[in-house]
């Protein structure tokens, strides 16, 4: 496995950002704010997040486990069966080496949702399965195990796919998948991505292949290079952002049709909308479903505030205020577009501010760069677009800004994008500060409309009284 270790090393946080080169044009964007104010119509467009790269980025970033308490919604295929969980590795009876492959990767012991998958996984007779739940659950461990696991390693074939929606995602499960099977160099792996190339004259021998559709569609249908019919797990992860990724939902379902129906259907998905069941029902026949509720973000521990504004200028004048009478750990500033978060960071830092900017025009690497430097303290204030409103986590913020205040494409209120913008403060148990600020009647409507949502009340804030300020940093 050591090609493959290597490979999947390579997409490491800290090599992904040293590969960087801030000095180049294409990345000096990232840092010379004053230097540029887009100019193009699609800047003036509102920003909205990319779902693959949002779920790279939340991959990449993630710390170890998350340790939830919430509850699992389980169905079984059959109700009459027992449902089996384990508290410890060691009640999986697994090989040795692999045991030492998963302890080696620090986990101690299973997470939530790997204590009742994982018995469910490994089941002989192979069970089917969805699974739904946030990142940071586990969910990719638990089923690169079963991957690893049902490889019989005297057969020279594919035995296991692995479906994800792009490259970088892909490569990230091939980087668990190296490090849990590092003592395992029976097992062969290979990537089906874009830059592999394979010989057409000669059969692929490895065991498990994880790759996007397109490429597995070309070398299982369109080449022959494998028995479709032979595979024994197919996995499909990341199943809400391949629907949302174009030609991804007709090529899986191709894919699904050359397979035998004994192959054990894996499905993984972060969300479970009508759109990803109806998705699962035609890949998943009799499957075991385990849903992982998703943390419900609350409101409760943050203080929310609207200031009335003349215009953008007044609300630059609020933002300075704000900072010359209050201590603020990291703050986090969202606007609808590029041109407005490049105009103000221009602003700030010319105010002597350490700023960082995150929109939707930088790379994912550039992206992971500006995180690693704000959550390490480089940079206090964080200027982005909706690209950041939901996943991502940073502990020290303690005040989220709405410049401009989130509206869905009839310029109504977007209640969800606003629980998902100010939930980035109020996080880990601490308390948190949102302050929104309003220019016209029609924003002070908007807020209103958010405000009766929640039915929580959102203060006025003058920000032309120091005393006023000082109140709310208390």
């Amino acid at each position: 496995m050591g090609d493959w270790a290597k490979k999947a090393e390579d997409q490491e946080v800290s090599q992904l950002v040293d590969k960087l080169n801030i000095d180049s044009d294409t990345d000096k964007k990232c840092l010379d704010y004053d230097l540029r104010v887009p100019k193009s119509d699609e800047e003036n467009e509102f920003d909205v997040a990319d779902p693959a790269e949002t779920s790279l980025l939340i991959k990449i970033l993630g710390k170890g486990l998350v340790n939830t308490k919430l509850s699992l919604d389980i169905q079984q295929k059959n109700p009459n069966s027992p449902l089996h969980s384990v508290k410890t590795f060691e009640a999986l009876h697994l090989k040795a080496s692999l045991l030492k492959g998963i302890y080696a990767m620090g986990f101690n012991t299973p997470s939530k949702i790997q204590e009742t998958a994982l018995p469910t996984l490994l089941a002989d007779p192979p069970q089917n399965m969805i699974a739904q739940s946030q990142s940071g659950t586990g969910k990719t461990a638990a089923f690169v195990l079963a991957m690893l696991s049902r490889v019989n390693v005297n057969l020279n074939h594919p035995q296991v796919l692995c479906l994800s929606p792009t490259y970088e995602l892909a490569i990230q499960t091939g980087e668990v998948a190296a490090r849990m099977g590092q003592f395992c160099p029976e097992i062969k792996l290979r990537f089906a991505v874009r830059g592999e190339e394979v010989n057409r004259s000669k059969k692929i021998e490895e065991h498990i292949l994880i790759g996007t559709p397109g490429k597995l569609l070309d070398w299982g249908i369109k080449f022959r290079l494998f028995d479709m019919k032979k595979v024994i797990v197919f996995v499909l992860d990341e199943a809400d952002v391949m629907i949302a990724t174009q030609g991804h939902h007709d090529q899986c379902i191709r894919i699904h049709k050359m397979l035998n129906t004994q192959c054990q259907m894996l499905f993984f998905s972060a969300t479970y909308d009508k759109e990803v069941m109806d998705f699962a029902r035609l890949i998943v026949a009799d499957p075991t479903i385990i849903r992982l509720m998703r943390e419900e973000e609350s409101l409760e521990n943050i203080k929310q505030y609207y200031v009335r504004c003349k215009n953008e200028e007044g609300k630059y004048n609020a933002i300075q205020n704000i900072y010359g009478c209050i201590s603020v750990g990291q703050a986090i500033i969202f606007c609808h577009t590029r041109r407005t978060a490049a105009w103000l960071a221009a602003k700030m830092t010319s105010d002597g501010h350490s700023v960082a900017v995150l929109s939707g025009d930088l790379t994912v690497e550039q992206r992971l760069a500006v995180l690693d430097r704000f959550r390490s303290g480089l940079e206090k204030v964080l200027i982005t677009t909706n690209v950041l409103s939901r996943g991502i986590d940073i502990e020290q913020v303690t005040i989220v800004v709405n410049f401009d205040l989130p509206v869905d494409v009839r310029g109504m209120a977007d209640c969800e994008t606003y629980l998902h913008r100010i939930g980035r403060t109020g996080r880990f148990g601490k308390s948190g500060i949102a302050i929104n600020l309003l220019t016209d009647e029609k924003t002070m409507k908007v807020c209103s409309d958010i405000e009766k949502h929640f039915n929580k009340k959102i203060e006025v804030l003058n920000t032309d009284s120091a005393d006023d300020i000082e109140k709310i940093g208390t």
